[in-house]
């Protein structure tokens, strides 16, 4: 990372997104917590399922937007995969046992975390996707911050 902790990564196709994602889960450590920022049709689902294959998950991977959250158990660490997208009311996490999740022993990865932010841990690590038309329909510009 760079010496603000903000590193940006472009991407110029869905499979380089989802590379990305997979570097970073062959990298994840028990107990990080990813939040992940971008428009509906960004790639956030893309970098999410590259995540999931890094921890060596081999099930379908998609956004659990109705249920919230989806847990995969079959990679090296457990991945709690949340979407918070629908979310009424923040006191829907604490019935999920969201703190179980973001303090246990897996790896958490929040959808639309800015919707929940009285609820991140003190540290997680922040990725924003962004799209930039003027640079092609494919690209994307992805920060990757550590707070």
């Amino acid at each position: 990372m760079s010496d603000n902790n903000i590193e940006v990564i472009e991407t110029n196709g869905p499979e380089e997104t989802y590379a990305l994602g997979e570097k970073m889960g062959r990298a994840c450590r028990p107990g990080q917590v990813y939040t992940l920022i971008g428009d509906l049709g960004v790639g956030k689902t893309v970098f999410t399922q590259g995540l999931a294959a890094g921890l060596g998950i081999r099930e379908p991977v998609n956004s659990p937007t109705f249920t919230i959250l989806q847990v995969y158990e079959e990679g090296r660490l457990p991945f709690y995969h949340f979407d918070v997208y629908r979310i009424g009311d923040v006191s829907e996490m604490d019935e999920i046992g969201y703190e179980d999740c973001f303090y246990g022993q897996g790896v958490s990865l929040i959808e639309w975390a800015n919707l929940v932010p009285e609820i991140l841990p003190e540290h997680y690590i922040r990725i924003t996707i962004e799209k930039d038309l003027q640079k092609g329909f494919d690209y994307r510009r992805i920060s990757v911050e550590e707070r």
